[in-house]
């Protein structure tokens, strides 16, 4: 049981960060299950989508920047609640807008308050969980991702049907007050937990008697790293590269997918919730096998980052085969959903990975604050993708062949990750100290 492998408090802190997940992921993808309805009643191109997609990319982009400072300075507990209060409020927010200018202010506001959510969950991780135990972890976290992703699609287009679109905003965006009630009763920091066993808190630590992590430091007594001082560093340039390419391939499949079987097979409203949540199923088992594979090998002998590094190069394979998706969807829509599933598995297994990646090089007091830089770059490569992806869309529909436009896509996506794998390689091979 994983439940047994890292421990019942643990287990705890784990749910909570997963349902935190959970829910950043569900209110992110609402508006692309309502995409259709929207473009009706607001009369939007496929630029105009796009804009609104940028809209909060680029405000998770600032967002994630300054998240992770203030979340580095505040604590996991408040900097953690004081997020998914705002991201609710602005998710519920969407609810009561009038226009397309409405649109853009509401997902500008939700991009920049959901940048919390993994800088926190991040530093969670590194505070409760020894290095070798981390990508198993992220794992289980990151498996949040895509069980919002799957709740959105068997939820969304159900209420919008029978409630109205508007509902289907402020009913999901509501949940996540009752999370932070959970949050603020079971959650404390490893030296302030009452729940805690003196054993489970010994093997939290226990990278300190193997000499692979310094000692905790009490909050007020952390050393400060600047901005500077960690844009001066090799690893965190390969964290910024990883995220920076591969990033915005799982924006494309979370803001696009829909379109994309309404574009290629006509699929409208609830048709859509089976394929997309299969999709979305099939990434959850990877996000975990992500964690579980490294582990397995080091347990085997090998070195952390050998193994990190190994597991890394197998996920970026995966993906390689989601070029045809467009092909093989020409003969059969069900074959073209399992390959793009196969390729948002391949990305959550690689994306535990990454994330893991800054807690092995960093100190506990410097994990949320590289995690929002390297989550701004991943914004920023979001970013680039959209405003490619709406252009693409416009000029290959207004000559009748937008399956061009994907097809496109696809290959961008496809091979994103073995160009990451190797620049990571490259920049990591520099050994000037992380302080």
């Amino acid at each position: 049981m994983i439940q047994e492998k890292i421990g019942k408090h643990r287990w705890t802190i784990c749910s909570l960060v997963f349902l935190a997940t959970t829910i950043n992921y569900l209110d992110r993808a609402v508006i692309s299950l309502l995409k259709s309805n929207l473009e009706k009643e607001f009369h939007w191109t496929e630029s105009d989508y796009s804009n609104i997609v940028v809209a909060f990319q680029l405000s998770y982009a600032l967002g994630m920047l300054g998240a992770g400072r203030l979340i580095d300075k505040l604590g996991t507990r408040i900097g953690y609640a004081l997020s998914i209060f705002l991201w609710s409020i602005a998710a519920a927010g969407h609810g009561l807008v009038r226009s397309t200018m409405g649109f853009v202010v509401a997902r500008a506001a939700l991009g920049v308050s959901e940048a919390g959510n993994f800088p926190a969950a991040i530093k969670t991780v590194a505070e409760w969980f020894p290095k070798k135990e981390r990508a198993l972890a992220t794992g289980i976290f990151n498996a949040g991702t895509n069980v919002g992703a799957i709740l959105a699609p068997l939820t969304v287009p159900w209420i919008a049907e029978y409630m109205g679109w508007r509902w289907a905003f402020i009913l999901t965006g509501v949940i996540g007050f009752i999370w932070i009630i959970f949050w603020f009763l079971m959650y404390e920091v490893p030296a302030k937990s009452k729940k805690l066993k003196q054993a489970e808190y010994d093997h939290i630590h226990s990278d300190i008697e193997e000499g692979l992590e310094e000692a905790p430091v009490k909050p007020g007594d952390q050393p400060k790293t600047s901005w500077t001082k960690l844009l001066s560093l090799p690893h965190t340039w390969a964290f910024i590269v990883g995220k920076f390419l591969t990033d915005p391939v799982w924006w494309f499949y979370l803001f696009w997918l829909p379109a994309f079987l309404t574009a290629q097979y006509g699929l409208n409203g609830t048709e859509i919730a089976l394929p997309v949540a299969l999709v979305y199923t099939l990434a959850s088992f990877g996000s975990v096998l992500g964690g579980w594979l490294p582990l397995s090998l080091i347990k085997k002998g090998w070195p952390l980052l050998k193994a990190r590094r190994t597991s890394m190069l197998i996920y970026a394979i995966c993906v390689v085969p989601v070029i045809f998706a467009q092909y093989l969807g020409s003969i059969n829509m069900w074959l073209a959903v399992l390959i793009i599933g196969l390729a948002a598995s391949a990305h959550q297994a690689w994306s535990a990975n990454l994330f893991t990646t800054v807690s092995d090089k960093f100190a506990n007091h410097q994990v949320a604050s590289v995690t929002g830089i390297g989550g701004m770059g991943g914004a920023l490569g979001g970013v680039l993708i959209a405003k490619l992806a709406g252009e693409l869309f416009d000029y290959y529909k207004a000559q009748g062949h937008i399956e061009i436009g994907y097809y496109i896509m696809f290959i961008i996506c496809g091979t994103a990750y073995l160009l990451a794998w190797v620049l990571m390689g490259w920049l990591a091979r520099k050994k000037k100290a992380v302080v």
